[in-house]
């Protein structure tokens, strides 16, 4: 049996990656990317999961500077593979919501400032406007 007594640094560095790892793995979870591991089954919250990257990307601010080599890789790829898989899940979520309902559909539609006269140019506001309804979901991180 080897007598394997380590550091309080060592202690802590192995913390700080586990508690990494578990906060990692319940963005995961939350993200329909791993299953629950009691139950088997996907869920998805992506205001849940958004939490927990936040919290790490929290962490990653307030030790800036504190981390050694490894603990400071380790969170970094972290959070960016998270923040990938979050905007990946929230577009696909965003992709298969269901049609909204069509009277709502013909009143957008009807509210969307066109000109009356098809040759003359749509005021930029409008345009602007026009652009920001039409605008996909984009979840930024």
């Amino acid at each position: 049996m080897s007598d394997f007594n380590p550091t309080r640094d060592e202690m802590m560095s192995a913390m700080f990656a586990h508690m990494v790892m578990q906060q990692t793995n319940m963005a995961m979870m939350l993200l329909g990317k791993i299953a629950h591991p009691e139950t088997g089954k996907t869920i998805q919250n992506l205001e849940a999961a958004k939490l927990c990257i936040d919290l790490l990307e929290m962490l990653q601010t307030k030790t800036k500077g504190n981390l050694n080599k490894e603990e400071e890789n380790l969170l970094k790829h972290n959070v960016m593979s998270l923040q990938m898989n979050f905007v990946e899940t929230a577009n696909e979520a965003e992709k298969s919501k269901p049609a909204e309902n069509p009277a709502e559909q013909k009143e957008v539609a009807q509210s969307t400032p066109e000109s009356k006269n098809p040759a003359e140019p749509v005021s930029e506001t409008a345009a602007s406007a026009t652009d920001e309804s039409h605008k996909k979901f984009v979840k930024k991180y």
